[in-house]
């Protein structure tokens, strides 16, 4: 564990977070170009996430004060500087929502068409985002005396590494949607992760230790949006299902439309490839009339002025039999 700054002022939570994102942007892009995303909403994309990611560390902050408030009235509200992942996923998922639909006219490509990559990015930089916990002791299981325990330096017992046991989880489903969506085109993963991701996140929660504010009485703050998670995930399997069929009539019609197209305006330079020859063949046979003719003339008026010398010798001739 490095709690404390690796150098200035950088702590290796801060670094894991960066490398997270980094991670995070490439597979989009990477993904995005298998699939022949549109370049130019494949930026909108980018951009969108930048400021979502923003507005969710801070919906993240507010959400964990808001915890902390209805666990301890008395305390008031402010910030302590903790931050809950489903809040910030929260406030970054409505924020880029809304963007999206602000400005999605301007685009031909859908979200529909991406959705499925979107769980891969947001994994591959939650599980990095473990780690950066783990290296700063926060976020850790409850005390134990078996193998599993480990010692934190602010902690005087050995503790669960629930840190670590999330971030193997999402890792593991980071490959599995990877998978199913570049090798199997699977439409569902926003549904698997979300499904997936709520359970695992329920039963985890039983066994962390660290100070996450109230929010229900009968669970913590993460089980009761785990739950609506889990229903959330299912209700969208059936929902986007008939989005997905909608939207490959609707590409299929849009490429058979295209075909037609191409096919007309390979039709219509043929015609005209055979208009221009046409004109062409008839051009160069005029010219070559037009040649032949000034060649005959050019002929006759070589041949006459001989024929002219020649009668006047003829007759010159007849006059001196004359004589």
């Amino acid at each position: 564990m490095l709690p404390n700054p690796i150098f200035l002022n950088v702590h290796m939570y801060g670094v894991m977070i960066g490398i997270g994102l980094l991670l995070c942007f490439l597979v989009l892009f990477k993904f995005f170009k298998v699939k022949g995303i549109q370049q130019e909403f494949t930026d909108f994309v980018f951009y969108n996430g930048v400021v979502s990611i923003a507005v969710g560390f801070g919906a993240a902050a507010v959400f964990q004060a808001l915890y902390n408030y209805i666990e301890n009235p008395e305390a008031g509200f402010h910030f302590t500087g903790g931050i809950t992942f489903i809040g910030g996923l929260i406030g970054g998922a409505a924020c880029f929502l809304i963007i999206y639909f602000i400005f999605r006219k301007k685009y031909t490509s859908r979200l529909i068409d991406v959705l499925s990559i979107i769980p891969s990015c947001i994994l591959i930089a939650h599980g990095f985002g473990r780690i950066g916990c783990f290296f700063a002791g926060c976020c850790h299981g409850i005390e134990t005396d078996s193998f599993l325990g480990v010692k934190f330096p602010e902690l005087e017992n050995p503790v669960y590494p629930t840190q670590l046991y999330e971030a193997i989880f999402l890792f593991i489903m980071f490959a599995i949607c990877s998978y199913l969506v570049i090798k199997k085109d699977y439409k569902h993963n926003l549904s698997l992760y979300l499904i997936t991701y709520g359970i695992f996140r329920f039963l985890i929660e039983f066994i962390r230790g660290d100070e996450r504010g109230e929010f229900l009485k009968i669970m913590s703050p993460s089980q009761f949006w785990s739950v609506l998670m889990v229903i959330l995930g299912v209700a969208l399997f059936f929902i986007l299902e008939k989005q997905f069929q909608a939207r490959k009539a609707v590409v299929a019609e849009g490429a058979e439309a295209g075909e037609v197209a191409e096919q007309s305006s390979k039709a219509v330079k043929a015609s005209r490839a055979e208009e221009v020859e046409a004109v062409t063949s008839k051009v160069e046979s005029e010219n070559t009339e037009g040649e032949k003719e000034k060649l005959q003339e050019e002929q006759n008026a070589t041949t006459q002025p001989a024929s002219e010398e020649e009668e006047k010798i003829e007759t010159k001739q007849n006059k001196s039999k004359k004589i």
